[in-house]
């Protein structure tokens, strides 16, 4: 999942990002309003952490912009993308004020960072049209809290890219995604990404989990079907 860091604190900042593409999110960050209008515009982001005191201005103000509604179908910023508010403003007038600006949760720091990330799998869940926690598809169970995958009751171990795939396969059954879009949401700024680095990890997500589960479309994408055709 791609996620974009808002914040203008060097050390907080390189933390978050360190931390959570240790956790296998591919993680890009911004210091400004300007620069993460930009980002935001230009590349699609999964989940947007959004500091308010930025040194040009309010990230408030920013959160207003992502959520204007008047856009055509498909451009960027997607006025649905999910924003966490990661602030210091610690006063119940503030988070009133944040949440119906439009933000879908408000963390006040300092905060643990397994409570940062657990309210990140839920918006990303509920983004994603799913309550449950855990992503079924026949003989597979997916649990993204846990990072583990089982294969008819047996547990298959995954790098972090090819679990991250997984994820957006299965969070888009039905749908096919292509090569450049795949790479959007594995891949941050400074990774250096390969001309088939998404088939390399599709070989082996077909050879670790069976060669019907991913299904090509070629001179397109990849899709994995909505029902498990077994």
């Amino acid at each position: 999942m791609r996620i974009l860091v808002v914040e203008d604190d060097a050390g907080i900042a390189v933390g978050l990002q360190t931390n959570l593409q240790q956790r296998g999110y591919a993680v890009d960050v911004c210091g400004s309003v300007a620069s993460a209008w930009a980002a935001l515009c230009g590349e699609p982001f999964d989940l947007v952490l959004l500091d308010l005191g930025l040194a040009d201005g309010d990230g408030a103000a920013l959160l207003q912009r992502i959520r204007r509604p008047q856009r055509a179908e498909g451009e960027l910023p997607d006025p649905l993308t999910p924003v966490l508010i990661m602030t210091a403003r610690d006063q119940v007038a503030d988070r009133i004020s944040g949440l119906n600006l439009g933000a879908d949760d408000y963390l006040v720091k300092p905060f643990d960072l397994d409570e940062l990330e657990a309210r990140m799998r839920a918006l990303l869940r509920r983004s994603a049209g799913r309550a449950h926690p855990l992503l079924v598809h026949g003989e597979l169970v997916v649990d993204p809290a846990a990072r583990s995958v089982l294969r008819a009751g047996q547990g298959v171990e995954l790098a972090p890219r090819e679990f991250a795939l997984l994820l957006l396969l299965l969070e888009s059954r039905g749908r096919v995604l292509s090569r450049q879009q795949l790479e959007a949401r594995l891949y941050n700024w400074e990774d250096a990404v390969g001309s088939n680095a998404v088939e390399v990890h599709v070989h082996h997500l077909r050879r670790k989990l069976g060669e019907g589960l991913i299904q090509t479309v070629r001179g397109v994408g990849y899709f994995i079907p909505r029902s498990d055709p077994s």
